[in-house]
């Protein structure tokens, strides 16, 4: 599930209080029935501003939950490099952040979320800050992994055809910071991979999130828009 809307709107803030980061002023966030008063052993996050530790390794950065939670060497190097093999970061495993892409980088920082064994995965437009070619070879690289792990996964973007290639539900926040809409369809076939930007689904699932307020937007079959 993807929440788009635009800046401002509290859509990293509503992420936050997910996560029990920050305190909610009302209402009640609940994970399997039990509210979330501070953070969650059963939620793990990614942020969208680099978070490894320049002076670690791939393979160190990867382990450092692990180590804070007092796990094994040996348990510790066994689940950090079968995370390094999940997303596609084998033979890097001993660079330094210095010495990786902005999109390795982040390959990094889902690993060291997801070797935690979170069942749901928090994303604070985690690519937002690298080019168009990265941001869908990553996307596909997302889609796999959830396949694979299966895992919750809630991805803040204010992309929207990000939030439309990756997700099979989209959340509409409006400016001050309501829920407006949940879109939704058959179109979404899910799990998948990209839906590829020129597609049917595509287009049906763009012009879906697009006819929602705040947006007032619309794809047209053969027209640039």
């Amino acid at each position: 599930m993807s929440i788009i809307g635009p800046s401002g709107c509290g859509k990293s803030t509503l992420l936050e209080i997910i996560a029990g980061l920050i305190p909610k002023t009302s209402g009640d966030v609940f994970v399997k029935g039990q509210a979330v008063k501070n953070t969650h052993s059963s939620i793990g996050i990614v942020f969208q501003q680099e978070s490894i530790f320049p002076w670690r390794t791939a393979l160190e950065n990867i382990a450092f939950g692990l180590e804070m939670q007092g796990v094994s060497r040996e348990e510790r190097q066994k689940r950090s490099r079968e995370m390094i093999e999940l997303v596609g970061l084998h033979g890097f495993e001993n660079r330094y952040p210095v010495e990786l892409s902005g999109g390795m980088k982040q390959r990094v920082a889902i690993a060291r979320a997801l070797v935690m064994e979170p069942e749901m995965l928090l994303m604070d437009e985690p690519f937002g800050s690298l080019d168009e070619q990265t941001r869908i070879i990553l996307g596909e690289e997302l889609l796999r992994i959830q396949q694979e792990i299966g895992q919750t996964i809630l991805f803040v973007t204010h992309n929207i055809n990000e939030a439309v290639q990756l997700s099979n539900r989209v959340v509409v926040m409006t400016p001050d910071g309501r829920v407006s809409e949940v879109a939704s369809g058959p179109q979404i076939k899910y799990p998948s991979t990209v839906i590829p930007v020129g597609d049917k689904a595509y287009i049906a699932n763009f012009n879906n999130v697009t006819r929602t307020p705040p947006f007032t937007i619309a794809v047209v079959p053969g027209r640039r828009n």
